[in-house]
């Protein structure tokens, strides 16, 4: 309260009252133990992780851009958002699975389904990762002669990568089930970008050619020590937290609530990715490097959802699992305002700053400047809904959920396959800003259908349980 209360005096005069607030309610977020707190600091940490994550990438796309130059650059990230995207989808659920049960485990004093669990999850997610992997081999020596020859060799090396991006996934899922954000996103989002540019510098240094294999070669290095790394840290505090013991066992039940968590962000995945994937599949990597500079540019936005995701999830889990109705429709009122208001004010700074922001990849790369500004109304549309998805998950909605991001998924391939032809790069932006929008609004109905709340950025609480009354 000292800290504040100096804070207050040196603020301008006009400012003192304004500021006297938000400094308060930063000092309650801060230090009480509510689950809105918790929640709210979770969201804090996790935005000023993804703050330094979004920079870091930022600026380690751009020195890979500089590196390789447009061509294998181009190839590099088509190679690499393919094997992050199968990466993902390997783990088939778990990794949300384990939000969806872990919270409710730990209420009830339920360790030895908790060490089932995570113990379980990470062994599926390695096998099925490996399993992939395999598959993905055997398919690039039968059909390699129907693949460029310049994504052959990239292709290979980011297969190797499978297994450690599943397991990752699941050591996040597990540390942010127990709130645990530096943990469960650093790894991914801070320590792993810096290694492959730290190694692919040094493989340069070593007279390494600055060609896409390299920048997979370093990215598989850096995969591996990042993933083993997460491994350790996360099992020593697990067992910190819920000791050694027996295990209690149940897979079926789990890949029940997994699996259609899958067929969700399965489709939600590859709504995010299938625009770079498909630009890949149609055109040259010189367009593929120009779309996927443009689009990380404006992922500089979409970290706020990720971050108000990965907040609201065990926070509307422990709602749920309380039967508290008029708290849930609080909740989710403000993880859509919280997902909203931050998204459209960086958005607007970010293409302020496009063309700037843009040349730092190379002089080719201000090509991409309307697309950013296409793919901004898309992403402003999905904010609109804050962590709908989420809430429907936790909410034992998921084949709902899987049903609709299908349709979303269906209309942005078919969007795409029609303007890429006649549009280039540009129909792809388009294609996929519409599908954002759809997206967004089949779960508002969804969510306004099953669970009675309004999920809208502009509105209130009231409003949404006075529609709940209504049904």
């Amino acid at each position: 309260m000292a800290v504040i209360e100096t804070a207050e005096r040196m603020l301008p005069a006009s400012l003192r009252p304004a500021g006297s607030r938000l400094l308060r309610m930063l000092a309650a977020v801060l230090t009480e133990r509510d689950g809105k707190a918790a929640a709210q600091r979770m969201a804090l940490t996790a935005f000023a992780i993804r703050i330094m994550s979004a920079a870091l990438a930022f600026v380690s796309q751009i020195i890979l851009a500089r590196l390789m130059g447009e061509w294998e650059y181009g190839i590099f990230v088509f190679i690499w958002v393919l094997i992050v995207l199968f990466g993902d989808l390997s783990c088939l659920g778990f990794h949300t699975a384990i939000v969806r049960f872990l919270p409710q485990y730990k209420a009830s004093g339920a360790f030895e389904e908790i060490r089932g669990l995570t113990g379980t999850a990470r062994i599926f997610a390695i096998l099925s990762g490996s399993l992939l992997m395999v598959a993905g081999m055997v398919g690039l020596h039968f059909f390699g002669d129907k693949i460029e020859i310049y994504y052959l060799i990239p292709g290979f090396l980011g297969l190797l990568a499978l297994p450690m991006i599943a397991l990752g996934d699941i050591l996040e899922g597990t540390s942010r089930a127990n709130h645990w954000p530096v943990m469960a996103l650093s790894p991914v989002y801070i320590v792993r970008p810096i290694l492959i540019i730290l190694f692919m510098l040094i493989a340069n240094a070593m007279g390494a050619e600055h060609t896409a294999v390299v920048a997979m070669q370093s990215a598989l290095l850096a995969t591996y020590v990042t993933a083993l790394g997460q491994y350790v840290a996360t099992l020593l505090r697990l067992r910190r937290h819920y000791d050694t013991g027996q295990r209690k066992v149940d897979f079926i039940a789990w890949l029940s609530v997994a699996f259609p968590i899958f067929l969700i962000e399965g489709a939600s995945f590859l709504l995010t990715n299938s625009d770079v994937v498909i630009v890949g599949i149609f055109l040259e990597p010189h367009d593929v490097a120009i779309y996927f500079a443009a689009a990380k540019t404006m992922a500089l936005v979409q970290f706020i959802m990720f971050s108000v995701k990965a907040a609201s999830g065990p926070r509307f889990s422990s709602i749920i699992a309380g039967g508290n109705r008029a708290e849930l429709a609080v909740a989710a009122a403000d993880a859509a305002r919280w997902t909203f208001w931050p998204a459209l004010g960086i958005g607007l700074c970010v293409l302020a700053a496009g063309h700037l922001l843009l040349s730092l990849f190379g002089g080719a790369f201000t090509a991409g400047y309307v697309l950013m500004a296409i793919l901004l109304a898309g992403i402003l549309a999905k904010a609109l809904v804050g962590p709908a998805e989420t809430l429907l998950m936790m909410a034992g909605k998921q084949n709902l959920c899987a049903a609709l991001y299908a349709g979303a998924l269906t209309a942005n391939i078919t969007l795409n396959l029609t303007l890429i032809p006649h549009l280039g790069t540009v129909g792809t932006a388009i294609a996929t800003a519409s599908a954002m929008a759809v997206e967004a609004t089949l779960l508002h109905i969804a969510v306004r259908r099953t669970l009675g709340i309004v999920l809208f950025a502009f509105s209130r609480p009231a409003t949404a349980q006075a529609d709940r009354k209504a049904h």
